[in-house]
């Protein structure tokens, strides 16, 4: 999945079903795992370049494209890993060979990649428009080169500004940065300074996360062994505020927790994600959501490539959850958006037809504690729920049969 909203635990259930081709249009997510270095706070399979066979695994993910991958996909979205990082001739063949598989140039309304400000110039940014791709995501992620050594980023500040122009000069006119805050020592003042000046580059897109400290990560272990300290929860808070403060006041709709844009501007395949829709994801680790039923894949290299070349499926887990399970899932993905949910769109979403809704009852007790609000038959999130939305989605899991 891109990097924005990650599905549950995966459980040990290893696939019983042959897998299928994805229906026409499905949104085509595609995984290139490979990165300059490994980032400290990262938990999304990734694996150092250095010593990598590229292009054993590259004919590998195309292989598993031509088995499963939809015709015509809405949205194309191709994440990592840092697939910027691969030279143009590899760009080229690879999404030559994806056109030829999925027609995705004349059928996808955005084709997003990936890219860190260490591997794009101006050349790699117009060629990845000349091969269909509409929209970059550049990972700035701090402005700060101490703190970007301490992420474990190999790129440097003045290479994430190059980056930015040089996409501009090349003629992107859809660009995201990504940003994280609450880093241990910053202040919001500090941050809201930071945020001005990306800001001030106008991009179409913005992604702020709080940073966070996810199990297997460098991160997570400096955190257990007190070599790094989460910012308080009410510093947190305020950079949560700073940020929704000076995205509106540059004109960008905080229209998802994390994720703000320009008007019309939405990243649409992430939209999907919070529709709970489907898609299919393809490359080591990828996972893919048809109709009930998800799954993913293998998180290994080797072990991937040698599966796709053997059988075609590389699958290591899938399931079904239950009609209601698929419900409380559906609403708390579909309150991370300040569009919101309704309670007809929750039951669509989820096929669910049984004639009691369960997901009301948790609703009502929402509404009562102000975490949401209904307006017009729709729910959101309140101003006292917005930082809360982790919270918001536990009350819906916790209550999952």
């Amino acid at each position: 999945m891109s990097a924005t909203q990650k599905p549950r635990a995966a459980p040990e259930a290893p696939p019983t079903a042959p897998r299928e081709r994805a229906p026409t249009g499905t949104p085509l997510y595609v995984h290139l795992p490979f990165c300059a270095a490994k980032c400290h706070y990262c938990d999304f399979f990734s694996v150092p370049d250095k010593g990598q066979d590229r292009a054993a695994n590259l004919n590998a993910i195309q292989r598993e494209a031509e088995l499963y991958a939809p015709r015509n996909p809405r949205t194309v979205f191709i994440g990592g890993g840092t697939p910027s990082l691969l030279s143009i001739a590899e760009l080229t063949e690879f999404l030559d060979n994806l056109e030829r598989i999925t027609s995705f140039r004349s059928s996808a309304v955005e084709v997003t990649a990936e890219c860190n400000p260490e591997s794009l110039d101006r050349d790699k940014a117009r060629a990845l428009l000349d091969l269909g791709v509409t929209r970059l995501s550049i990972g700035f992620q701090s402005l700060h080169d101490e703190v970007l050594q301490l992420f474990g980023r190999v790129h440097s500040v003045e290479q994430s500004f190059a980056a930015f122009e040089s996409a501009r000069s090349a003629g992107v006119t859809d660009l995201n940065i990504d940003l994280i805050y609450a880093i241990p020592g910053q202040t919001p003042e500090a941050w809201e300074q930071d945020l001005g000046r990306v800001l001030a580059l106008g991009a179409e897109h913005l992604s702020a996360y709080n940073l966070t400290f996810e199990e297997e990560t460098v991160f997570h272990r400096w955190l257990s062994q007190g070599r790094l300290a989460k910012s308080p929860e009410e510093v947190e808070l305020a950079h949560f505020e700073v940020t929704r403060r000076l995205t509106q006041a540059a004109g960008l709709e905080a229209y998802e927790i994390s994720n703000f844009a320009r008007t019309n501007r939405h990243c649409r395949h992430n939209v999907n994600y919070w529709h709970n829709g489907t898609y299919l994801g393809i490359g080591p680790s990828a996972v893919s959501k048809v109709g009930a039923t998800r799954g993913g894949n293998l998180k290994a290299i080797l072990p991937y490539n040698r599966r796709i070349e053997a059988s075609g499926d590389a699958r290591t887990w899938e399931e079904t959850p239950s009609a209601t399970e698929r419900l409380f899932e559906t609403w708390w993905l579909g309150l991370r958006l300040a569009e919101g949910i309704s309670a007809s769109e929750a039951r669509e979403r989820a096929d669910f037809s049984a004639s009691e809704d369960p997901a009301l009852a948790i609703t009502a007790g929402l509404v009562a504690d102000g975490l949401i609000e209904e307006t017009d038959a729709r729910f959101r999130l309140t101003a006292r729920g917005l930082p809360l939305a982790d919270y918001v989605a536990r009350r819906f899991l916790a209550a999952a049969p």
